[in-house]
């Protein structure tokens, strides 16, 4: 099984489980995976995801070149631009698809290349000592096509994204963590408890308001800021109407811990 899924509550853990090829992405892989996001989107039940890689040495090292080489050297340029625009991007989520709910990257080893593109699409980036970043894509004579040109600039100061971008050189975790890229390193054995752990208590705050907290924070990240704040209200209203605030409020004044159905 290329893609394993296990569900914890309100919690899906996803794993790209390829260890032998670094977890490269086939394109099997990617429709799987875009599969996978759509049914989680979907999913009332599902509130947050957490993406890793299987085994020890990488979390994703991308797309398998050799499969994709050959397929998009079947495409005219046009066809191309086409399947570039409107195409689900690598993974399913750096590109025309967005589950609109949060998502923990759990890297357990080398986020290169593509991989980090998708872990540059999740909203929360938990590494392991021995991670390594990178965006080797120039080494190749490519440039990286999955957002790594939009989103890395968007996470980390431009000089080090700039560094990244135009040498194809790697960094470790813990200049990852001096500069933003990841919130946290944590060792490599509780990884994956940790990032279940976080889950879990972003999943049990109100559903309707943390959607809406990750699309303002999102959307609004780069507005000026009167347009952010027109945008947060807006985000806001909903939440203030949902049958869940009621139940927050109550909670609080009752002292206990409220029990959000995501209405």
């Amino acid at each position: 099984m290329s893609i394993r899924t296990e569900r914890y509550q309100h919690v899906l853990k996803i794993t790209i489980n390829r260890p032998e090829a670094h977890n490269a992405l086939s394109l099997a892989m990617g429709q799987e995976l875009c599969t996978i996001w759509e049914e989680f989107r979907d999913d009332p039940d599902l509130r947050v995801a957490v993406l890793t890689g299987s085994g020890s040495k990488s979390f994703c090292a991308g797309a398998d070149l050799k499969e994709v080489g050959s397929h998009y050297a079947a495409m005219t340029p046009l066809q191309r631009r086409e399947h570039g625009e409107r195409a689900p991007g690598l993974g399913g989520i750096t590109r025309n698809l967005d589950a609109g709910k949060p998502i923990i990257a759990a890297i357990n080893g080398y986020c290169l290349a593509g991989g980090l593109e998708i872990a540059l699409a999740c909203d929360v980036r938990l590494a392991v000592p021995h991670a390594r970043f990178g965006l080797p894509e120039v080494t190749w004579g490519l440039i990286p096509g999955a957002g790594g040109t939009q989103r890395l600039p968007r996470a980390v100061p431009m000089a080090l994204a700039m560094e990244m971008l135009l040498s194809g050189q790697q960094i470790d975790a813990e200049r990852a963590l001096v500069a933003g890229l990841i919130n946290r390193i944590i060792p490599a054995e509780d990884l994956g408890a940790e990032a279940l752990e976080l889950a879990a208590k972003i999943a049990a705050n109100g559903p309707i308001a943390v959607r809406a907290v990750r699309a303002a924070a999102r959307e609004g990240a780069h507005l000026p800021l009167a347009e952010g704040l027109r945008l947060e209200q807006f985000y806001a209203e909903p939440a203030r109407q949902s049958e869940d605030v009621r139940e927050g409020l109550k909670a609080f004044a009752e002292k206990r811990t409220p029990i959000f159905k995501g209405s």
